[in-house]
Formats: C-alpha cells, structure tokens, sequence
C-alpha cells in the first residue's frame, strides 16, 4: 500500500480514531476519544500511530505500550490495531505494525506481543503472516475501580 504514510496520531485525530475504534468493537465519542488520545500521546511509554491515505483520509491506528516487566524482558504491547473496513488487506495492517515494531525497538524493547479475542480469525491470520506466534491461550478477567 505505497499510497499509505504512517506518521503519529494528533488530537485533531480524534473523531476519526473514534470511528475506527467502533469498527473494532469499541465504540467512543469524539470527546472521550480525545481525551484518551491526549493521554496516550502524552505518555512516553505509549505510542499512538495513524495510517493516512494519499487523499488524507486516516485509514487505521495502531496504539502500542511499553512495560518492563519482571519476569521477562522489557516488553511492548499492540493494545489496538485497526484498519477500516474499506482498506484491508491493502498492507496498512503490516505497515503500521513495523511502525509500532519500530517504535518499540527505540524504546528497548525485546519483544512485542498482541492479544486478540478468539473471534478475530481473520486478525490472527494477519498476526501469524507478520511473523507472530501463537503461543498461550489465556482467560481475561477485568474489575472497574
């Protein structure tokens, strides 16, 4: 996808990273994404990065995290990965994952790793073709505080 540039999400981001988020499956207003992305962005150990076609359209994100951990080495995290339905399978996936890989390399990360809800086939094919492996199956618990 030669016509597609990766550069980092912006504020003014907002409204379509909320549209795109709902395609996902996680919907959101333009205000609470707005203030989501002001967080993310202004966090250095997270990485906000938006696919952006020829035309100017914003096709995809990718949100990545940095965390060091104990029990393995200093690891990063794709914590979202979209592209709009009317753009996939056209490289905007696997261009904004290198992005996310390269911007975890810089800040020292071994390794990356991704969860993805078992529903998603067709997201662990994408996974597995970008040189992920599947290696746990996990239970996912979550507490509101």
């Amino acid at each position: 996808m030669a016509e597609v540039r990766i550069r980092r999400a912006r504020s003014a981001d907002a409204k379509r990273v909320a549209e795109l988020s709902g395609q996902l499956g996680y919907p959101a207003t333009e205000k609470e994404m707005k203030r989501r992305l002001r967080d993310v962005i202004e966090d250095r150990d997270a990485g906000c990065l938006v696919a952006v076609s020829r035309d100017g359209e914003l096709v995809g994100w990718i949100h990545v995290s940095c965390t060091p951990l104990l029990e393995v080495e200093r690891r990063a995290e794709v914590n979202g990965l979209v592209v709009d339905e009317g753009a996939r399978s056209r490289g905007a996936g696997a261009l904004l994952l290198a992005a996310g890989e390269k911007w975890a390399r810089g800040k020292r990360c071994k390794g990356m790793s991704v969860r993805s809800n078992v529903l998603r086939e067709r997201a662990h094919g994408f996974y597995l073709r970008n040189g992920y492996e599947h290696y746990k199956t996990q239970k996912a618990f979550r507490k509101g505080l």
